[in-house]
């Protein structure tokens, strides 16, 4: 009897902790659910898992826009090339479209001493870019130290041309050859009204999903300089350039010969930063236009003077380039990086003869 006892004691035993263990599982499965399904709703809510790629890729070190040292829209660095358009400044291109929505513009000078702009896109789009106009020769150098972008112009003479399509520092697109990206504007008339949208242009490479990787350095903590809130570069009659600065929203303003350089939104164009890089520039050997006048180069390799605005005060000093397809290195007289304002840069690239006065 207490055998038999004994036997059935243990056989309960068994039971009871069979019973427990899939008690306990069942629990676990339950707060598993539970919390998926909380995870999955309301303000926790996960995305569903999809098929399709990513527009964007987490950014490292605080999710940055590598050109502009801004926060990255959503939180994530776009998986897109840099973008540089070509954009007319003639007096009868004005007013343009899209630049406030750029990470940096470098203003060239070219034939005649007028100015073109290198408009460079990659955190940020525009409905409307433009107008945009032929490239140049020294497009190459401005360009080739953006991790191979995308270059968008409209035509360019033939050696300019066979020197884009050669280079493997850019991915060269005529827009006159893409003519579905092209937008002509009512109101415009050639050549002033070719314009496109920055994703009809990053659409002609949907597969080139590698961005840049950075140009300069940024810090909201301005360095040490000297106070000065105006840059005039007297670069010719047609590109007197002039830039105030407006404490009230830590911008400088752009004008041209005293007027204000407004957009077609009504915005006066703008930025957080203003570099003025000095180089020695001089005619190449084609021409450029029908007038006859020499297209211009200019040494982007070695180093020269510059002179960074930002926050109401110049910081002086040196660029320097290694290579064509290094980044330029903006660096104070002793040696240090000039760290920029983050937001939109403006380049000036600007001849080494012109002399910049500021106050």
């Amino acid at each position: 009897m207490a055998k038999h006892s004994k036997g059935n004691t243990h056989r309960i035993r068994q039971a009871v902790l069979a019973v427990g263990v899939a008690l306990l599982l069942a629990v676990i499965l339950l707060v598993g659910v539970e919390y998926v399904h909380i995870q999955s709703t309301g303000d926790g809510h996960v995305p569903k898992p999809s098929n399709t790629t990513s527009t964007q890729v987490a950014a490292p070190g605080g999710a940055k826009c590598p050109l502009s040292g801004e926060p990255a829209p959503g939180g994530k660095v776009p998986d897109r090339p840099a973008l540089g358009v070509m954009v007319d400044n003639y007096p009868s291109a004005r007013p343009q479209r899209g630049i406030q929505n750029a990470d940096i513009v470098f203003e060239q000078p070219v034939e005649a001493f007028i100015t073109r702009w290198v408009v460079v896109f990659q955190c940020h789009e525009s409905n409307l870019v433009g107008d945009i106009r032929s490239a140049r020769y020294m497009d190459l150098g401005i360009l080739s130290q953006l991790s191979k972008p995308l270059y968008a112009h409209a035509g360019a003479i033939i050696p300019t041309d066979n020197a884009l399509a050669a280079s493997s520092n850019l991915i060269d697109e005529n827009v006159f050859s893409n003519p579905q990206v092209i937008q002509h504007l009512p109101g415009r008339y050639a050549p002033y009204d070719t314009f496109a949208s920055t994703s009809a242009l990053w659409g002609l490479h949907p597969g080139d999903r590698t961005p840049p990787r950075p140009l300069f350095t940024y810090s909201a903590t301005p360095p040490h300089g000297t106070p000065a809130t105006q840059a005039h570069i007297p670069i010719s009659s047609y590109a007197d350039i002039r830039w105030q600065y407006d404490p009230s929203t830590k911008q400088y303003l752009l004008s041209y010969s005293g007027t204000p350089a407004m957009l077609a939104d009504g915005r006066q164009i703008s930025a957080a930063n203003v570099v003025v890089q000095f180089v020695h520039v001089y005619n190449g050997p084609y021409v450029e236009d029908a007038e006859g006048a020499y297209g211009v180069r200019a040494n982007f390799i070695g180093s020269g003077p510059l002179i960074v605005f930002r926050n109401g005060i110049k910081v002086e000093g040196t660029w320097s380039r290694s290579s064509q397809t290094s980044p330029t290195r903006l660096l104070t007289s002793n040696g240090g990086t000039i760290n920029l304002q983050p937001g939109l840069t403006w380049v000036e690239i600007t001849p080494s003869t012109v002399q910049v006065t500021t106050r």
